[in-house]
């Protein structure tokens, strides 16, 4: 079936040519359909992998325990809530990070995330490394890669003492690394 549509040109005379066919008209309705899905479907993944530009996470002091309750020169794992859960995160928004006491009031803490490829870290206490059971990754006391195949020594985080608490500034991913 063939619809023949007249255009009037500019002088009011009809143009030649402007026949549109079936198959020609459900070809256009359906690229303009699959179009505006695929917009729909683009628009949210567009929004997640720009909106960390636009609105960076928030960080945020945690208190992870009194002073008193570190000794100078122990390592300790202390846990803490991630800054940016969301409300159905549940046991997810919890995460970690080795904290080390050096002197009356300085601390540091590490990540307890590998920085070869993110797996968890441990503290060996009697060779004082840290050790990634993923692939053989150890790092020294101070966070500087000792074998293995990390690039770049444990990350760390930022470290403080406020009316007698060790607080940690706390961010989705740490990425301070150790300045020797």
């Amino acid at each position: 079936m063939h619809v023949k549509v007249e255009q009037l040109s500019v002088n009011g005379a009809p143009c030649k040519g402007a026949e549109i066919t079936r198959r020609r008209l459900f070809a256009r309705i359906t690229v303009a359909t699959a179009g505006a899905i695929g917009a729909m479907a683009g628009i949210p993944v567009l929004g997640f992998v720009l909106a960390p530009l636009v609105r960076p996470a928030p960080s945020r002091w945690r208190s992870v325990g009194s002073v008193e309750s570190f000794a100078i020169g122990q390592t300790v794992k202390v846990d803490f809530t991630d800054p940016s859960p969301l409300p159905w995160s549940g046991i997810t928004a919890k995460t970690a990070a080795w904290l080390r006491r050096v002197g009356e009031s300085e601390f540091i803490a590490f990540s307890i995330n590998c920085r070869h490829l993110g797996c968890p870290v441990r503290w060996v206490k009697g060779a004082k490394l840290f050790m990634c059971p993923c692939h053989g990754g150890v790092y020294y006391e101070d966070g500087s890669v000792a074998a293995g195949p990390p690039p770049e020594p444990l990350a760390r985080y930022a470290v403080r003492v406020n009316a007698g608490q060790v607080e940690i500034e706390t961010s989705p991913i740490p990425l301070t690394t150790f300045k020797s």
